[in-house]
């Protein structure tokens, strides 16, 4: 018993002296994107990418842009909606159609499914809108 209160203790201090939540398994984590729509995303200068903050913003690049925006997510249900997306309006010659891609599925999602660094973006639960992995700094 004492060992695992002792454990219990260790992970809540882990987290900075919070309780974990469901959400700690994808928010404050850098998701490239993969696959859209049963396609995968090409190659780019830049790889489309979006950051759930823990505060309920999400941060990201689409392919051209920069963009930025809200989410709410019920982890217990599984349930991940975005808001308004916010991006900067440059042209570029490669890139446009992956973005637009990506803002429609970010409209149009409403759960995930999370499996390790895999997320999966759906909606209504049925074929994957957008597959992403989590990258980590090495």
């Amino acid at each position: 018993m004492k060992t695992v209160l002792l454990l219990a203790l260790a992970a809540v201090l882990s987290l900075g002296g919070r309780a974990a939540t469901a959400a700690d398994g994808i928010a404050e984590k850098y998701w490239k994107l993969v696959e859209l729509n049963g396609k995968p995303v090409p190659t780019l200068e830049r790889e489309p990418h979006m950051i759930l903050k823990a505060d309920g913003r999400v941060n990201g690049f689409g392919g051209c842009n920069a963009f930025t925006g809200d989410y709410k997510l019920d982890a217990a249900t599984l349930r991940l909606s975005f808001g308004q997306i916010a991006s900067t309006m440059m042209a570029c010659a490669a890139g446009m159609e992956v973005e637009q891609a990506f803002h429609e599925v970010l409209r149009n999602a409403d759960s995930f499914a999370l499996d390790g660094d895999r997320l999966v973006l759906n909606r209504a639960r049925m074929a994957p809108l957008a597959r992403f992995e989590a990258v980590y700094l090495r």
